[in-house]
């Protein structure tokens, strides 16, 4: 298990009023947290993620991931509250997955250019200690994309930026300039929901305001 307390967190609103688990390698949930002010400890799932039930939808099935991963974190007796997220790319039933070829990628971007689809984050927060009732919530965000040339879409999975990403893009990089407009939320897009995930960490007070944590300790 490691730790973000990186300095930069020192800087935003909140701070952690419990031991906070995030349950996600992803550099990109790591830093939305940070910058909140936030430092936690990161502990991924070891499981492999199985595919989705048959006719199971993906806001359901993006759920079930996020509980899932709290399980599995929480067998691991860790105090604290544990902080799950689970993001998929979804084109009407059809959930994409994360591309394993220049090939595989380029059917992906090629899906989606000019087209709409719907990006679904399913979170779960696990309180270790019981002294809240368990969260789950799903938020959605609509992306379209511009349309470009197949050079284009090439030259970007050429970047190798596409590989490991969701849908074969990610908005916070290079592939930003893929987007048209999104219709919801930015940063669950990116991975994590952030209004939604600290409207939950306040509520299972989990975080509280860096005002309100120095006023207590005076």
């Amino acid at each position: 298990m490691s730790t973000c307390d990186f300095s930069s967190a020192r800087q935003g609103p909140f701070r952690p009023c419990k031991p906070l688990i995030l349950a996600s390698a992803s550099p990109r949930r790591q830093a939305l947290l940070t910058q909140l002010g936030l430092y936690f400890q990161v502990q991924p799932s070891t499981l492999s993620e199985p595919p989705p039930d048959p006719g199971e939808t993906s806001l359901d099935y993006v759920q079930r991931m996020a509980w899932y991963k709290a399980k599995d974190v929480a067998a691991k007796k860790k105090p604290g509250i544990i902080l799950t997220a689970d993001t998929v790319v979804a084109v009407g039933k059809e959930i994409m997955g994360k591309p394993d070829s220049f090939d595989h990628a380029m059917a992906m971007l090629c899906r989606l250019n000019g087209c709409t689809h719907y990006v679904h984050t399913g979170c779960c927060l696990f309180d270790q200690q019981g002294t809240h009732p368990d969260l789950e919530f799903t938020v959605s965000t609509q992306v379209t994309f511009f349309r470009h040339t197949q050079d284009i879409l090439a030259a970007y999975v050429r970047t190798g930026e596409p590989m490991g990403k969701a849908g074969s893009y990610a908005i916070q990089g290079i592939g930003a300039f893929l987007i048209s407009h999104i219709q919801g939320s930015y940063t669950n897009v990116v991975g994590l929901p952030l209004s939604e995930t600290v409207s939950a960490l306040l509520k299972t007070q989990a975080i509280c305001l860096e005002d309100s944590l120095s006023d207590n300790q005076q």
